[in-house]
């Protein structure tokens, strides 16, 4: 199809074309009767997209203007921008030429005004190509004869009409899952069907099925799925294992957080003779049991990626494969890909080799025993371990030169915690605080950044189908804004278009460690940093200061690393002599897979986020009226945000800022009072009073204390 659209659109640049009518098209092109009617498929799809159209004689040419397609994001005023595929600037949608379209929405855009130094360039859209939803949740409202729904998605620029025969069993205030009947047109609503009731707003568990629900998750696997994976028993099959490296008879770890289920990496660290070390990642060799074009594999991809919601997870694999054989437990034979390093004083990987591989975990760790170890600190935890301290030393030896050797290569440390929420066991929130992370997590991260590295630099060299992790160089004038704010700190990262360093990043983060304004920076240079994604093409990734990067190390939640544990695992069994056909095919998988991959990320970090801002909102309904000292995280034209050091962050309106008129002054982001000179800026120290926070809406208000 892309190819005949492509001999068209060539046919019709041609300086001599002339208008023509589809018959005579077809005729000149030398399209055979069979495929005629193909043909007139392909001329009505590029009629469609705006790349032809026909006069009023039924003649087809080219389309004069120019048309973009990408993705609408509206806000709640009404306005939108549209994001354009590889492209950093939007263009700016008035309402009043967003044709209804929804957000999320797939559109076809025209400039109507160009870019300048002054604002963004504005468009119109011309066609809606794709809705992005077809169902939508929100809240149930009852008005006797005809009801309609508040979506939760504040920004989807609708509420939707239910007549009565289309309310089913919903009542007031119930949260709902409704089927788009009829999208809004000219001052019309749109109009839905409710398909699901998912039970009162106040009820427990209500508010995650509703992120699930909107975000259209797979919660549950097909029965033919979980019957495939239920086909493997817990035992290794042992007519594999003479193929395979046996690591059995050596003393093997897991360290994992203390509820963690599916583990799928484990270590091993030995201090050599001439003072280098040997570190072995275990990896579980899912890709053994996830067999190419099966359910599981096909279910895999439609997935993507486990989703972690606040004590409820969505696998993507099921739980008889991702807590059962694939799961590295302590005691058990498990198949692994496995990636052994021989590592020198200074940090260099001397010599690897990957190989698949056999073993039996002699420990489950968690993090806070082997933190204990490390500092000497629980004598208990060390009397169980004895045997094994000198290992974990080891472990902390080599695991502080990998980190300084990035350190000194421009790997940005950006220390920005992480929310801790605890529920009780009906799902509602008890507290929300910072979690706290220990040189035990910095242990498994610098060796699996480690085995990452090495994996995708063999690989890469090998010109082997693979799928890397992406994360290109901040734009320059990213780079600028940021530096607008560093100033307030006395700092500034140097940088021109020619070349981003990661060290100049990585020296910001250096100076402010330790004082107060270092979250606040962290936030704004993560802010500055692109988006990692995955793809088949190695970019290399500006955050850890690499040249080669890939995600290896959790084929059990992620399935860029499965796919590769595929293509590995292929280059082994035929002794890196690999068929060009294969090579090629899977070239292509690559392409497709990454995106889908990405695509998938992005929906699960979005779905995560929101389950957060739910029980954060949750938590801070109970604390109106209550006084806390927080910073102030980004300054807009209409209010400030402020984070709490519990993590939980809030707007203090204009209206909340006292009495004075306060001026936005946009380059430096800063409020200035027009009549005290008062200023706020990003990193100031500020006393704030909870002044109302709302669970529904997802928000949490703050004034001044």
């Amino acid at each position: 199809m892309q190819e005949q659209e492509l001999k068209i659109l060539t046919f019709m640049k041609e300086k001599d074309y002339v208008p023509m009518k589809a018959k005579e098209i077809a005729m000149i092109m030398k399209v055979p009767k069979k495929e005629y009617r193909d043909f007139l498929e392909v001329l009505n799809n590029l009629e469609i997209n705006f790349k032809i159209q026909k006069n009023r004689k039924n003649r087809y040419r080219l389309v004069e203007k120019i048309f973009y397609d990408g993705i609408y994001r509206k806000n709640q005023k009404g306005f939108g921008f549209v994001k354009l595929e590889n492209q950093e600037n939007e263009i700016y949608i008035a309402k009043g030429n967003s044709l209804n379209a929804l957000n999320g929405d797939s559109v076809l855009v025209e400039i109507i005004e160009e870019e300048n130094k002054i604002k963004s360039a504005e468009g119109r859209v011309v066609k809606i190509l794709k809705h992005e939803k077809d169902t939508i949740v929100g809240i149930f409202q009852n008005n006797k004869n005809f009801g309609f729904v508040v979506p939760d998605d504040k920004n989807f620029g609708t509420d939707i009409f239910i007549s009565k025969k289309d309310m089913g069993k919903a009542r007031n205030n119930h949260k709902v899952l409704v089927k788009i009947t009829k999208y809004p047109h000219n001052e019309k609503k749109a109009e839905g069907k409710i398909i699901e009731v998912l039970g009162n707003i106040n009820e427990a568990g209500v508010d995650m099925l509703s992120v699930i629900k909107e975000h259209s998750l797979p919660s549950t696997f097909p029965e033919p799925v979980i019957q495939e994976a239920k086909h493997f028993e817990n035992k290794v099959d042992k007519k594999d294992i003479p193929n395979r490296v046996d690591f059995r008879d050596r003393e093997i770890f897991t360290i994992d957080g203390e509820d963690a289920k599916d583990l799928d990496d484990a270590v091993r660290v030995e201090k050599l003779e001439d003072g280098n070390y040997k570190l072995e990642v275990h990896i579980a060799d899912v890709s053994f049991y996830v067999k190419e074009n099966s359910l599981l594999d096909k279910e895999a991809l439609i997935r993507g990626t486990s989703i972690y919601m606040l004590g409820r997870v969505i696998p993507m694999l099921p739980r008889e494969l991702s807590n059962g054989i694939c799961s590295l437990n302590a005691g058990e034979d498990r198949f692994t890909l496995s990636c052994v390093m021989e590592i020198d004083r200074k940090g260099n990987v001397v010599s690897s080799e990957i190989v698949k591989g056999i073993v039996k975990v002699t420990e489950r760790m968690t993090y806070t025993d082997v933190q204990a170890i490390i500092e000497n600190s629980n004598q208990q935890t060390i009397k169980r371990y004895e045997p094994y301290i000198y290992e974990f030393k080891w472990m902390e030896e080599l695991a502080i030169i990998l980190k300084n050797k990035r350190m000194e290569n421009g790997y940005l440390n950006l220390d920005i915690p992480e929310s801790k929420i605890d529920l009780d066991i009906d799902g509602r929130v008890t507290n929300v605080s910072k979690y706290e992370t220990t040189f035990a997590h910095e242990i498994i991260e610098q060796f699996m950044l480690t085995a990452n590295e090495t994996i995708a630099e063999k690989f890469f060299w090998l010109e082997a189908p693979f799928i890397y992790r992406v994360h290109e160089d901040p734009d320059l004038e990213k780079t600028q804004e940021l530096n607008k704010f560093l100033f307030n700190f006395g700092l500034k990262i140097k940088a021109n278009k020619d070349m981003m360093y990661p060290k100049e990043f990585a020296k910001v983060l250096e100076e402010v460690k330790g004082k107060e304004e270092e979250k606040v920076v962290s936030n704004l240079v993560l802010r500055t940093l692109k988006v990692a994604r995955y793809e088949a093409e190695n970019k290399g990734h500006f955050g850890i200061a690499s040249k080669y990067y890939c995600h290896f190390t959790s084929p059990i939640r992620r399935y860029p690393d499965l796919f590769i544990h595929r293509i590995i695992s292929k280059y082994l069994e035929d002794n890196y002599n690999v068929p060009e056909k294969w090579i090629e095919e899977h070239k292509i998988q690559a392409e497709e897979r990454a995106r889908q991959s990405s695509e998938r990320e992005k929906i699960a970090t979005k779905a995560e986020r929101e389950a957060q801002d739910i029980k954060k909102a949750e938590y801070m309904e109970g604390k109106v009226g209550e006084e806390y000292e927080g910073i102030v995280s980004s300054v807009t034209s209409f209010g400030i945000f402020v984070e709490l050091e519990n993590t939980v962050e809030g707007l203090i309106r204009f209206e909340d800022l006292g009495d004075e008129y306060f001026i936005y002054d946009e380059n430096r982001k800063r409020l200035i009072g027009e009549r005290t000179n008062k200023t706020y800026k990003i990193g100031d120290k500020i006393g704030i009073r909870i002044k109302k926070a709302s669970k529904l809406l997802r928000q949490i208000d703050f004034e001044l204390s």
